[in-house]
């Protein structure tokens, strides 16, 4: 007799988690059967198999995939492919992987680092060389997004999870992204260079490459939100650097001996200080209302100093630790995290700089946890 109602609760479904000795002792049989069962091993009627199975629904059973690793012995491998410049961002990115590692070292979590020089350069060949390793999961930041969709798809079509940090390579089968909310960065940049600049004048946006979702979509919720709260105000151009840093440096000085009037300048990447020695040589520091992004060591006497007056903070410690997370939560419990894992961006000036460094130990981390939203950017 099947003896089901002697597991269910009041609302009719055992509270707890639900295992394999709940439903043997709901259908009356040993835990070996209902164990060849749900793994569909031989010695099974596909009458039983099918009584197991339909048990199994009723109660809400869910595998413990965290303890089949850890009695299979069976290690994580995360292959993870990042930029070596810029380096002050990528390296927070690369320190929460590795931190997050670590804590899930019982589960056999293992980094494989394959780095490549630059954001945008040689990201293809990285990743194909952690495709030709033994690895479960991957981490990249997709820079030319398109260039990578092809071996993005081929990893996952061999069971290997895909999770893009800092942007996002849209129209691939990628497991999820894990980024700071870029629209938002935007339109927090826009709005408060609205506000700086007194409602008009001209302002120039650095950004990385248009070819960036990350970059791209900065530079539209910032022409959005500045048009808002700066009716008079215009862009008076959008410089690409493509995050090198000399290159950053000559077209500021070139762009700003074009429109000497202008009033006020953000900066998309983490690439600020090239910029900052632009407008420093060129006797502009403190002239002309700067806006960055993220927050490194040598910025702070930046900010201090009134030569950048706020920074949007991306939180890529934060973004590091998450994406391992969302993996290991995926290979050992089989939960499938949201289209995209955004993350509040925060403003940084001179009022609040400290706090950033204090909360992490230097860090430089918010210490807020990840808001998850499965949502398209704007």
């Amino acid at each position: 007799m099947d003896r089901m109602a002697l597991k269910e609760g009041r609302n009719g479904v055992q509270a707890g988690p639900v295992g394999v000795q709940d439903i043997a002792e709901a259908l009356g049989i040993s835990c070996g059967t209902v164990d060849r069962a749900l793994h569909d091993r031989a010695g099974v009627s596909p009458a039983t198999k099918r009584r197991v199975l339909a048990a199994a629904r009723r109660l809400g059973y869910r595998p413990n995939l965290a303890a089949r690793y850890l009695s299979s012995r069976k290690h994580i491998m995360i292959g993870v492919s990042l930029p070596l410049e810029v380096a002050d961002f990528f390296d927070d990115v690369r320190e929460g992987i590795v931190e997050a590692a670590s804590a899930f070292e019982p589960l056999g979590v293992k980094i494989l680092y394959r780095p490549y020089k630059r954001f945008g350069e040689h990201e293809v060949e990285a990743l194909r060389d952690i495709l030709a390793e033994k690895v479960s999961a991957i981490v990249v930041a997709p820079g030319y997004h398109e260039r990578m969709r092809a071996d993005i798809d081929k990893a996952v079509r061999r069971g290997i999870p895909v999770v893009c940090v800092v942007t996002d390579a849209p129209g691939t089968e990628r497991l999820t992204s894990v980024s700071v909310d870029r629209f938002a960065h935007g339109a927090l940049a826009g709005e408060l260079m609205g506000h700086l600049i007194g409602g008009e004048g001209g302002v120039i946006i650095f950004i990385g490459m248009h070819a960036v979702v990350d970059h791209e979509q900065k530079l539209r919720g910032f022409e959005s939100s500045f048009k808002q709260f700066c009716p008079r105000g215009r862009i008076l151009g959008v410089v690409e650097n493509h995050d090198a840093a000399e290159e950053a440096y000559g077209k500021c000085r070139r762009v700003l001996a074009q429109y000497p009037s202008a009033r006020g300048i953000y900066i998309a990447t983490a690439n600020s200080m090239p910029v900052i020695r632009a407008l420093d040589e060129m006797g502009l520091s403190g002239k002309i209302k700067v806006i960055g992004t993220d927050l490194f060591p040598s910025m702070v006497p930046v900010i201090e100093a009134g030569k950048m007056v706020a920074t949007i903070y991306q939180r890529p410690r934060e973004q590091g630790v998450t994406a391992v997370r969302a993996i290991v939560r995926f290979l050992t419990e089989g939960v499938r995290p949201p289209a995209q894992i955004l993350l509040d961006p925060a403003i940084v000036m001179r009022s609040n700089v400290g706090l950033f460094f204090r909360n992490e130990a230097g860090a430089l981390d918010s210490g807020t946890s990840a808001p998850q939203a499965e949502t398209v950017p704007r």
